[in-house]
């Protein structure tokens, strides 16, 4: 079975997307096969294959395994909204027991190393009941969380990671992500902040990249540790 990390998000528009990539490169580049999952996303696009969603194509570019889309997002909506209101208004249910099977089945396909990204933040809704973090502690998986660089990214990760260990999951590190073009206030103090406060080393600080180039991104991240566990 392959070492798998959830990726999660302080918030959405963050870069978790990018930030998967990235690690899957990262991966690639050390000799590792490597898989994804975007096990639910909103926002997608009618093509002549059906409802494509730009990140989950990115995920299935960057990793080394040849998985058809619908095994890479099994949940696909339209409506560019939250989940639980698009899969709403298209009649959908959003099953975690399903989302689980589907990426338990990535899991035992042959790659080293397998990332199941989020969406949103860490309490995204799937239904009146039932939140995506549900999945991660389906499937007890570590957690990766990508903090946004910006204003207030402290309070959200402060407390993305007290509802991750709430839930009785491990943060094994965390990705500073630079989102905005025009920079950040004070970053290396906020940066400094961040990593003394969250209890997991800082894999990596991304600088703002306006063409989001996730294999150049790679080499900003340390990801040797994670590595290292994914090739035993």
């Amino acid at each position: 079975m392959a070492k798998t990390y959830f990726i999660a998000g302080t918030d959405t528009e963050v870069g978790k997307t990018y930030v998967s990539a990235a690690l899957l490169s990262a991966a690639a580049e050390a000799g590792l096969q490597t898989a994804a999952v975007k096990p639910v996303a909103s926002g997608c696009e009618h093509t002549d294959d059906g409802l494509r969603n730009e990140d989950a194509l990115l995920l299935q570019e960057a990793m080394t395994l040849k998985l058809p889309y619908q095994q890479v997002n099994p949940f696909a909506l339209e409506p560019a909204i939250a989940p639980h209101i698009a899969a709403a208004e298209v009649g959908k249910q959003l099953n975690v027991a399903r989302m689980a099977g589907v990426c338990r089945g990535v899991m035992s396909a042959g790659a080293d190393l397998v990332l199941i990204e989020g969406a949103g933040g860490w309490r995204t809704p799937l239904g009146p009941r039932s939140f995506l973090s549900q999945l991660p502690r389906e499937l007890n998986l570590p957690v990766i969380l990508v903090v946004g660089m910006q204003l207030g990214c402290i309070n959200h990760a402060l407390l993305t990671v007290e509802a991750i260990r709430r839930d009785g999951l491990p943060l094994v590190g965390w990705v500073a992500n630079f989102v905005r073009g025009e920079g950040m206030a004070r970053a290396e103090e906020n940066l400094h902040t961040l990593k003394a406060l969250l209890p997991a080393p800082l894999l990596g600080s991304l600088p703002f990249d306006s063409a989001a180039n996730y294999r150049n991104a790679a080499q900003y991240l340390d990801v040797d540790g994670l590595i290292a566990q994914a090739d035993h």
